[in-house]
This record gives structure tokens, sequence and C-alpha cells, in this order.
């Protein structure tokens, strides 16, 4: 008695049920529904970096003290979002907080993922699992945007204890500050794919410390002149700015949407961009 074996070859695993009719136009393989493996990994492996990760937190926070409050002492009141006069720590605080948000999701979705990407190897061992481009992309974006909203949520909680959160729409800046976090991590992972040295990431540093500085952090958008105000609000830095001050302030209007989706385009150019240069570098 002879048995026929057929031999099949391996065929990655179809994308799960109900993921969007979006997901399902991806090539076969592209996602796997198991994004959440990664997001444990860092997790595990940040258990002894823990501080390194608070480090990070307090950069934003030397800030609110030195310019906040010393500073501010010689400035006084500055012109709020809405035209009315407000202290300058006030005016400060909500920038910091996005800009504490932007700083932890693009550091670890540009150095850490580097090192994995270029010396660890480690997303090609990754793709030789069912794991596919998109799930790697979400899984790293995801633990990107849980440290910016980390920072954020710290910084949160300062604020509070300090009086400077005057409106209940405070109550959702920590969730504004965790979209932000996406959008910046999205965009960072997707810049990271076309890195070729550790000399690339000056340029980072080229992009981040203008717009921390300009971006209407320390001083309101008026000082400067028309041309150079268009420019400014091209920056993502100012958008987020915008909507925490809105929150944080009880400055809230139809305007906010708009700051808003800038992000949500963020969100999808990089989230696209960043699983198809995955895709693209390590399966090709």
């Amino acid at each position: 008695m002879s048995t026929d074996t057929t031999v099949r070859s391996a065929e990655p695993p179809p994308i799960p049920p109900r993921t969007g009719f979006l997901l399902r136009l991806l090539p076969a393989g592209t996602y796997a529904g198991r994004a959440r493996v990664l997001i444990e990994r860092s997790v595990m492996t940040q258990r002894k970096a823990w501080l390194a990760i608070a480090s990070g937190f307090f950069e934003p926070l030397f800030y609110l003290f030195g310019l906040g409050y010393g500073f501010g002492r010689l400035v006084g009141e500055v012109t709020g979002p809405t035209g009315e006069p407000m202290s300058y720590v006030a005016f400060v605080a909500p920038a910091l907080l996005a800009a504490s948000a932007m700083n932890g999701a693009v550091y670890d979705a540009t150095f850490n993922i580097f090192f994995k990407f270029k010396y660890a190897k480690l997303y090609d061992a990754m793709l030789a699992t069912p794991l596919g481009p998109l799930d790697v992309a979400i899984g790293e974006i995801t633990w990107a945007l849980i440290r910016g909203a980390l920072y954020a949520g710290g910084f949160l909680a300062v604020m509070l204890g300090m009086g400077l959160l005057t409106s209940p729409w405070a109550l959702l800046a920590l969730p504004a500050a965790i979209f932000i976090a996406f959008a910046f991590a999205a965009v960072g992972m997707a810049c990271t794919t076309y890195m070729r040295s550790w000399q690339d990431f000056d340029l980072v540093q080229l992009a981040l410390l203008p717009m921390f500085l300009f971006s209407t952090t320390f001083f309101p958008i008026t000082v400067y002149p028309g041309f150079l105000q268009f420019i400014v609000k091209c920056f993502p830095l100012y958008h987020a700015i915008e909507v925490m001050r809105a929150l944080c302030g009880g400055f809230v209007d139809m305007s906010i949407l708009g700051h808003l989706s800038y992000f949500a385009v963020m969100i999808g150019i990089g989230t696209v961009v960043a699983s198809r240069r995955l895709g693209k570098l390590l399966l090709s």
C-alpha cells in the first residue's frame, strides 16, 4: 500500500476577520493581526531600562521651572489664544506638554528602531514568522506612542499639582497627547527606514530643534511677520501646541478639528510608508 503525500509550500496566514476592508486589500502576508507581540517584547526588554525611559520626562520639566517660572517673572503676562492675557507659565506649560509627547514618540521611533533594523537584524527574524510588515510597523509605532503617553501623563500630573489645568477640557489632554504621539511615531518610523547611518540622525535633531524653539512654544505667533507665521503653521508641533493650549486653558472651538486632522493624515501616511518600506527592504 502506498500513500501519496502532497507537499505544499508555506502560505502566509489569511488576514483575520473583522480587521477592516482596507486591510483586506493589502497583499497576503502583510498583516497577521499580531502586532501586540512586539509591544509585549518591548515591555519585557525595557523593564531594566526604566531609568533611560524616565529621563526623557525631566527635560520639559526643567524648561517649565527654568523658563516658565524664572523667565516668566520678567515677562509677566502674554496674549492667550483668544486674545486675553494669561500668565507666562500657563502659556508655556501646554506647549511643553506637546513637546514632551513628541520627543518621547520620535526618539523611540527613530534611534531604537534604527538599531533593531540595521544592527540587531530583529525585523528579519520577525518577518520569518507569520508576522507581516504591517504588524511590525503597528507594534513599534504603538510602543513609541506608549512612551510618549507616559511622558505626557507625568507632565500633566505636574501641571495639575501646580494648578495649571483650569478647564474641564483638560480631561481630554491625555488622549490628545496619545494621538499626537501616534502621529509623530508613525512619521518617525517611516523616516527611519530611509536612514543609512547614525550620521543621518543629525537630520532628526535639525528638524526637532527648530520646531521646538519656533512653534510658539515660548512666545505667541503674533511676534512673527506674516510670511513666517505661514511657515510656522506648517510645523506639526505648532498644531500640537494649539491643541494642548485649547484643552488645558478651555479655549476650545471648531478649529481644534483642523489641528487634529493634521495628525490623522500624519498617522495614515507614516504607517503606510513604514510598512511598505519594511516590506520592500526585508522581503525583497
